[in-house]
């Protein structure tokens, strides 16, 4: 155990106690920001959010707006600046009978306090809003034999009286991530107000937005709406969305539509077998839009994402920026409408970008060790608003000038928490010439004479980076018990250029295997780090190449493996993507990469993480690595059944561990994993697992 000055991640009930920040909403005046805080739980069994509201100046502290035991999401402000969003609070009005949906709350703009605008026994998925207009518009999922609301209630009444769960499917995919698709379909919907009648208490001709109801305004679309994300005119007089098109069997690509408000017309704006488009937002005259591009990937040629400007009268799609080697994601016009801002990963960060759309320049407005997300452009054009992180502190809400890039950190509802380490780069040559370059968090007081012993620590994706702060994956915890943690972008990574994806694609235990072990040779050769004392660890596709890695070299003294792939044969047809794996690997590759093959080599003690629920890679990838390392590994169980290996199960977690107590076994048993085998010293086992006598037991009563 480490010792010294403690710090939050000493504790991990004090580290899912910190305040976790996420989006940001700006009013149409750019008076008010809107930022999203969540927290535990009162039993602690949940995270649940709240709205705050962040001063744009910076000189008053942050005010929370939302207080309830569900928690909120989804803010939108209006071009009226009234604020929306989803929640699944009961309404003080209604008679709450019956498990609350998420349902559409509005604050209004004057004050007061929060009232349901629309509530429906399927919920709302999002609220959208123009930012020049009173338009509103929810994504919200009907039956699929349903022509309104009152037919889709009376379809999900029936259903749920009769107690059925079954769901009959006629296409893919059935199931996303974490959930099972169905029987609703998404739909968009329009919010219209509804005006009181003569006689209500509401003036004559006025607007009771505490009374509203949907008009549907994509009937017949089916299952093509799984990943709209939808963009709204300022004027609010049309949606553009993306819409899944199928293009052969049980695969479908994205096309760009734009949903006329008044007609209901849709017409498709841009689509391509060879190519899949994101809508970006709407420019301020409502006549073009920016939109993201990401070329269909094959097993020889990896995906490539650009930005491309699509004329709303014509159609005319013209490519925007093609020279700039990164993956830009679009977040706003700037209100001239001559620019765009967007947000790249860069190196092992990811910062804000102005894009010129008459010229393709490009301008790196932020130069800070940090990624930057949910950003959006003042009316005066010259500030930006964002919230950033970087593995040195956690999300928070920032100004930006974007004249002279400086960024100021604004009086928000979270501080940031002291760390138990520094945060250093680390960077080699691979063999090939190629650079590679890590993150290398390392605990204080390692030094020559102290030397820390080292965890590697592979990102998912694999098309990520090491880049920006995460919940899930946070390396402090590890730092504060005495380790330092690696943070590599080896190939396959953005924030690198095309061809650095390229030279890994299809190539899964080549150059990101060598990468990654040529970086860990860099970082031991510091003299703060322990050479002697090492593990590996990673979930996803990180906790693919923690397989391989321990087929591969026994150069660790324990691996950790979470949600991971290993038999590549079996994992393809039955993730919840099927038809974007047949475009990743050919059978030919999946044997050549398939860690499955190599489990003879295994002689390294291994943790198998994995969740029930988890679809992107189901379970069966866990159940049979697990038989695997005690059948047929380099280190099988022993006669008498015992073994090294652990396997640590969560039948109500998926691909992510996202309750806040299942989050603190998570790290307390990768923490005693690695203490018995890299330390060698025994840590107490995880509360609640029931390995350990009750904290309170005493011998009293116990036969002698």
């Amino acid at each position: 155990m480490a010792t010294g000055p403690t710090t939050p991640f000493h504790d991990l009930d004090h580290v899912n106690a910190l305040p976790r920040v996420s989006g940001l909403a700006m009013s149409p005046d750019g008076a008010r920001l809107v930022t999203t805080v969540a927290t535990p739980s009162s039993d602690g069994t949940a995270f649940r959010a709240a709205l705050w509201e962040v001063d744009p100046t910076g000189e008053r502290p942050a005010v929370r707006l939302t207080r309830s035991a569900k928690g909120e999401a989804g803010a939108a402000f209006d071009g009226d600046g009234d604020l929306y969003f989803t929640s699944a609070r009961p309404d003080p009005d209604g008679e709450g009978d019956g498990e609350p949906r998420p349902a559409l709350w509005l604050l209004p703009r004057a004050g007061g306090e929060a009232r349901v605008v629309l509530s429906r026994p399927g919920g709302v998925s999002s609220v959208h809003a123009a930012s020049a207009a009173p338009a509103v518009f929810v994504m919200a999922d009907l039956m699929p034999g349903a022509s309104s609301e009152d037919d889709d209630a009376a379809l999900r009444e029936e259903r749920s009286k009769a107690g059925i769960s079954a769901i009959l499917h006629d296409g893919y995919p059935i199931r996303f991530w974490d959930h099972d698709l169905g029987p609703g379909q998404p739909h968009l919907h329009a919010v219209r107000p509804v005006r009181p009648r003569r006689g209500d208490a509401a003036a004559p001709g006025t607007v009771d937005r505490a009374a509203s109801e949907l008009r549907d305004l994509t009937p017949g679309v089916g299952p093509a709406l799984l990943h709209a994300s939808p963009q709204v005119a300022p004027d609010g007089s049309f949606v553009l969305v993306g819409s899944q098109r199928e293009v052969g069997a049980a695969d479908s690509c994205s096309e760009l539509v734009r949903v006329d408000v008044r007609t209901r017309r849709r017409r498709v704006l841009a689509t391509s077998p060879d190519a899949e488009y994101f809508p970006g937002p709407v420019s301020p005259d409502g006549a073009r839009a920016v939109v993201g591009v990401e070329t269909r990937s094959t097993p020889l040629e990896a995906p490539r994402v650009s930005l491309a400007v699509v004329d709303l009268a014509s159609g005319d799609l013209a490519p925007l920026a093609p020279d700039f080697d990164r993956w830009p994601i679009p977040l706003a016009w700037f209100p001239d409408g001559r620019s765009v801002l967007v947000v790249a990963a860069d190196d092992g960060r990811a910062p804000l970008f102005r894009v010129e759309v008459a010229t393709g320049a490009v301008t790196r407005l932020t130069d800070d060790d940090a990624a930057y997300s949910a950003a959006c452009v003042h009316p005066d054009g010259g500030t930006v608003f964002g919230v950033r992180s970087s593995y040195g502190f956690p999300p928070e809400v920032v100004r930006v000038d974007v004249a002279s890039g400086e960024v100021a950190r604004l009086e928000g509802p979270a501080e940031r928490p002291r760390l138990p380490g520094r945060l250093v780069e680390v960077e080699t040559t691979a063999a090939d010439g190629v650079r590679v370059r890590a993150w290398l968090a390392l605990p204080r007081g390692a030094n020559r004479t102290n030397p820390a012993p080292l965890v590697l620590w592979i990102h998912g994706g694999p098309l990520g980076s090491w880049n920006e702060w995460s919940w899930r994956w946070l390396p402090w915890n590890l730092v504060a018990e005495g380790y330092a943690v690696l943070l590599p972008d080896p190939r396959l990574s953005v924030g690198y250029g095309q061809d650095f994806v390229q030279r890994g694609w299809g190539r899964w235990g080549s150059e990101p295997y060598t990468d990654l072990m040529a970086v860990t040779d860099a970082a031991e050769a510091r003299p703060d780090v322990d050479e002697t004392r090492t593990a590996a660890m990673g979930g996803s596709f990180g906790g693919y190449m923690a397989n391989w890695v321990a087929g591969h070299t026994d150069r660790f003294r324990a691996i950790v493996t979470h949600a991971s792939l290993w038999a590549l044969d079996a994992f393809g047809p039955t993730t919840d993507a099927a038809h974007y794996w047949q475009r990743e690997m050919t059978p030919e590759m999946s044997v050549a990469n398939s860690p499955h093959l190599h489990v003879g080599e295994i002689v390294t003690p291994m943790l198998v993480v994995h969740g029930d629920k988890d679809y992107r890679v189901p379970i069966g990838e866990g159940l049979r690595l697990w038989y695997d390392l005690l059948a047929r590994s380099g280190r099988p169980a022993a006669a008498d059944g015992s073994t090294d290996h652990r396997f640590l199960y969560f039948p109500d977690e998926n691909h992510w561990i996202l309750s806040p107590q299942h989050a603190r076994v998570w790290y307390e048993t990768v923490l005693g994993f690695l203490s018995r085998h890299v330390l060698g010293t025994e840590r107490p086992q995880a509360r609640g697992l029931g390995l350990e006598p009750p904290s309170d037991s005493s011998d009293a009563g116990v036969p002698g």
